[in-house]
């Protein structure tokens, strides 16, 4: 039976220009142990950190951001900004081109434009595959953000640019590596739609039509954290390697002994 999720430390910050940020300790694991905290934190880009975030975040004594953003989201949003002795490790989990056009329809695409790429289920459809492809093609990334951990990489902060997909399934495999409830994983995955930490939706047409209620709920699948999205992922795990265990040795090249440094760091003493 899944444990309580811990309730948020009171200590958690209200950051001014870091959306989605938060740490995943005390999170359960299956054997009854639990996430560290101040092990792995998750947020949304660092581009627009202001500068009392930035000394927080400095604060955390990181030793490694992972930076999942491609080329087209730096461009968009800008660098992070400059932590003191802490690497930066851009690893993009999307190729630059991929999407590009799509994206620049959903910021610039009139009404009639949205419909036709986002209307009946087609958006939910697109996050959905999303996930799957991240799963299936990224193994070669995933296995280096979890060999990292392993080796030097704590404390770390992963973040995207919202913070909730492509981070989210980085936070997730991290988690599922360190055996934490799949129940566990999905309640933090969907604390991304508490309205505080959602993603800032980008239109360039911000009139009153542009920014329409049928916009936004057309826009909505596309920068919501929903179930399916990452059950998609889980399944994909399972349809491709038949287990979570399979996943990790033959896809991702995790060992046991690399596993078990991963619990070492990341996990409370059990």
């Amino acid at each position: 039976m899944t444990q309580q999720l811990p309730l948020v430390p009171p200590t958690e910050p209200e950051l001014t220009g870091v959306r989605n940020f938060r740490d995943v300790g005390g999170l359960p694991t299956v054997d009854g142990r639990t996430v560290r905290h101040g092990r792995l934190f998750r947020s949304g880009h660092l581009a627009h950190a202001t500068e009392s975030d930035a000394s927080f975040l400095a604060g955390l004594g990181l030793h490694t951001i992972f930076d999942f953003r491609n080329a087209a989201d730096m461009r968009l949003e800008g660098p992070d900004v400059a932590l003191p002795g802490v690497r930066n490790l851009n690893l993009p989990l999307s190729d630059p081109a991929d999407g590009a056009e799509f994206w620049k329809m959903v910021r610039r695409g009139d009404l009639g434009q949205l419909r036709s790429i986002l209307a009946d289920g087609k958006a939910a459809d697109r996050m959905s595959a999303s996930y799957r492809v991240i799963i299936t093609q990224r193994t070669g990334e995933h296995s280096r953000i979890l060999h990292a951990l392993a080796e030097d990489s704590v404390p770390a902060l992963m973040h995207c640019a919202a913070g909730k997909d492509r981070a989210g399934l980085s936070i997730a495999v991290s988690l599922l590596a360190v055996g934490v409830e799949r129940e566990a994983i999905e309640a933090d995955y969907l604390k991304s739609n508490d309205p505080h930490r959602r993603y800032l939706v980008r239109r360039e047409d911000n009139s009153p039509a542009g920014m329409s209620p049928e916009v936004m709920e057309l826009l909505s699948p596309l920068f919501d954290a929903r179930r399916e999205y990452l059950h998609s992922a889980f399944d994909a795990i399972e349809a491709t390697w038949g287990t979570t265990e399979r996943y990790l040795t033959d896809g991702l090249r995790v060992g046991p002994e690399t596993r078990e440094r991963l619990r070492a760091r990341l996990l409370d003493e059990g």
